[in-house]
């Protein structure tokens, strides 16, 4: 890989670990999961990243996936206000691009420290930590699955099995290869090969106190607030087939243009929307906006998020680190 190349994921590893490690000291109770979401994003701009997707909390038994809308609406199911508890166990979730390398870091912690989830928040780290050093060149990703089962179920906890980490392409958050977070076995074919040299990779298990090791999508179907430019089908084409009217049209361009293939939150759009409609009221804009999601959706120009949550309904702890796959072995690259 040149080296001119390497620095850019390079810098958006150190943009993403600074992140999250300066913004995680503001995860306290009575703040609000949308203030904290801005002032991440907001961190990464003035240190010279771009979001790779909008910035997540995952409170308690939520997964991953979720990031507040323009109307601040809560997840389906979730009692109480937006804003952090004593006791809360808490994923945040960072992304970073520079010129489209990418990193992507998490971590977890428990509002007000208490010590109500401290060996989960561990055993959650270690598993992350216990997975990259089983990444050497040669490997399978069933090791690399076992190494963080492992650590899971030596501590008492369950391994979330249908939600791994991931490869990272340049544009492209995940690209194909999925990272196992538990022993899927040599012979699963979901998981065939092992780490390759010169390749990145999201590393994220999870684990949760609930019997069953699952998570479930939450309703409906946009709830995590995040969309996608799938790459599918041209504006152009789009057009030229009848499929788009120009405002659509003029819509997905915009998106396009904005956000490339990386995913984007409906917060960060939506206002586009109102600039074509002056003085018109939120309500109709609102409908406006729900009926251009569902025609993008249909003809496959955009795809949706779905927010992730335990089946058990229990906490989830996660740790992440992005990491390049060397002649020598992992090398992490969300480093300060």
């Amino acid at each position: 890989m040149e080296e001119s190349d390497l620095k850019f994921w390079k810098d958006a590893g150190h943009v993403a670990r600074r992140t999250i490690e300066g913004i995680k000291g503001e995860i306290v109770a009575g703040k609000s999961w949308d203030d904290l979401i801005d002032s991440a994003e907001r961190f990464i701009r003035r240190h010279g990243g771009t979001p790779a997707f909008p910035v997540t909390i995952s409170v308690n038994d939520i997964a991953a996936h979720y990031t507040t809308n323009s109307m601040l609406s809560k997840p389906e199911g979730f009692e109480g206000e937006m804003t952090f508890e004593k006791g809360d166990l808490v994923k945040l979730d960072v992304g970073v691009h520079i010129k489209g390398a990418l990193a992507d870091n998490a971590l977890t912690v428990e509002v007000g420290g208490g010590g109500k989830h401290t060996d989960q928040i561990r055993a959650a780290r270690e598993a992350r930590d216990a997975s990259i050093e089983a990444m050497v060149p040669g490997g399978t990703w069933a090791q690399v699955g076992a190494a963080a089962e492992q650590v899971h179920t030596d501590a008492g906890y369950q391994p979330i099995t249908n939600l791994c980490g991931h490869q990272l392409e340049r544009w492209n958050l995940h690209s194909g290869v999925s990272v196992p977070s538990f022993d899927c076995g040599e012979s699963n074919q979901s998981f065939k090969g092992g780490p390759e040299v010169d390749a990145f990779y999201a590393i994220e298990p999870f684990n949760t106190t609930g019997k069953r090791g699952k998570i479930e999508d939450i309703p409906p179907a946009t709830s995590s607030n995040i969309h996608r430019v799938t790459g599918n089908i041209t504006v152009r084409r789009a057009v030229a087939k009848k499929k788009l009217k120009p405002l659509g049209a003029t819509m997905a361009r915009y998106i396009e243009e904005r956000y490339s293939t990386l995913p984007f939150a409906e917060r960060w759009a939506y206002s586009l929307l109102e600039k074509p409609f002056p003085g018109e009221e939120q309500e109709s804009i609102r409908r406006k906006w729900n009926s251009l999601i569902k025609k993008l959706t249909s003809i496959r120009f955009l795809e949706s998020y779905s927010a992730l949550r335990c089946v058990d309904k229990s906490p989830v702890g996660q740790f992440e680190h992005t990491v390049w796959m060397t002649d020598g072995g992992p090398e992490v690259l969300t480093v300060e």
